[in-house]
């Protein structure tokens, strides 16, 4: 059977209860962000959007949605990437990741330095896209890494590509994540090159992610029952590259779509997962809800490519990790629901309202059941609501 997830990544549908200990009570990614720029989005209108609770489009949505719909709840404590991926996938936290508002401990920096032979600069939170205008004319005098953070549980370090190869900056990155265990962990460490003149571009096509571990998940149940388990994006890196049979790298979101539909195409039994990373990276962390319209408006269009690609028994989800406002003060993400639509070709699951599901690991629990795969871990599936 073929089954595909695609997390359209920080595409949050409304706050969730306990938004008020992350200040984030009133934002809403889809709402805000179609309310900013009028985009309409018919195809996704089509298959359930506008029946997902709370959201408003530009245009009535259609009397019966072609897909099921509804919206998950996260219970893990926080509202970055690992968080919401390692749920989906099973893993509820107790305790949020370590963040580090006011820079990394000199514990940290000093075994930074004497690993990678250099200086830093910086290590404070920072928008990724000023820190290189801020900090990147000095590390080109001096070669220093640019160390920042930011909201979320990450050590990110920036650097041009004509001052330091990338294999140097993977392996910078490597040795930080050696470092950030124990008491010290982050959820991930970021490379971040940079290239060409002032102010600088980001070199995103060769950003990498080193996670931390994740503890066993449906990816490794899938994996150990014999599923091609094939990662696609960020995915890998978000889960230390555990359960997968195979993996391929996105340079942005067109260049994800492609590869996803391409392999969905192509013979597999099991899991295709998808992460488009745009919406989040490109548009809500720099607060540019016409950017993010756009992205969203660019998926539309790109939709049916998808469906026609899900065959009679196969199924697939669109999901969200978190929300990422970008009407919302600061840069950091916010704390909302993820989006949850699923499609079957059969029409089976047509209209169906999903609810709230009570935690995003029912994600995980209905690809296992799908596939036939024993999973004892957190979640409930609803695949009896859409099979």
């Amino acid at each position: 059977m073929k089954f595909t997830i695609i997390v359209l990544d920080s595409v949050g549908a409304g706050e969730l209860p306990d938004a008020q200990a992350f200040g984030d009570v009133g934002s809403h990614t889809l709402n805000h962000t179609l309310k900013a720029s009028g985009v309409e989005l018919p195809n996704l209108a089509a298959l359930g959007l506008g029946q997902v609770p709370t959201l408003e489009l530009a245009t009535p949505a259609p009397a019966q949605a072609s897909g099921s719909f509804g919206r998950l709840k996260e219970v893990s404590p926080g509202k970055d990437t690992s968080t919401g991926h390692w749920e989906f996938m099973g893993v509820q936290l107790e305790h949020a990741f370590q963040i580090f508002p006011n820079g990394f401990p000199s514990a940290v920096m000093n075994q930074f330095t004497a690993a990678t032979g250099t200086g830093y600069l910086c290590n404070k939170p920072y928008s990724g896209t000023e820190v290189i205008k801020d900090y990147g004319p000095e590390h080109l005098k001096t070669g220093d890494p640019i160390v920042y953070t930011s909201g979320d549980s990450v050590f990110q370090i920036a650097a041009h590509l004509d001052k330091v190869p990338i294999e140097t900056l993977y392996a910078w990155c490597q040795a930080a994540r050696e470092i950030l265990q124990g008491e010290y962990a982050v959820a991930r460490v970021i490379a971040r090159p940079f290239r060409g003149e002032y102010p600088f571009e980001r070199a995103g096509e060769l950003r990498r992610d080193f996670s931390l571990t994740p503890p066993r998940t449906v990816l490794d149940a899938l994996k150990d029952a014999g599923k091609d388990v094939i990662g696609i994006g960020k995915i890998p890196d978000i889960y230390d590259h555990q359960g997968f049979t195979e993996e391929h790298h996105t340079d942005d979101n067109a260049d994800g779509i492609r590869k996803t539909v391409a392999r969905m195409h192509q013979d597999f039994d099991g899991l295709v997962f998808t992460n488009l990373v745009d919406f989040d990276s490109k548009y809500g962390h720099r607060r540019d809800p016409h950017g993010y319209a756009q992205a969203l408006g660019a998926f539309d269009d790109a939709l049916p490519q998808l469906l026609a690609e899900v065959p009679a028994d196969g199924c697939l989800l669109l999901i969200s990790d978190h929300g990422n406002d970008p009407t919302w003060p600061g840069t950091d993400h916010t704390r909302e629901h993820g989006l949850l639509l699923a499609y079957r070709p059969t029409g089976k699951g047509a209209g169906v309202h999903l609810g709230d599901r009570q935690t995003f690991a029912d994600i995980g629990a209905t690809v296992a059941e799908a596939l036939n795969v024993k999973w004892d871990g957190p979640g409930e599936s609803f695949w009896n609501l859409i099979q």
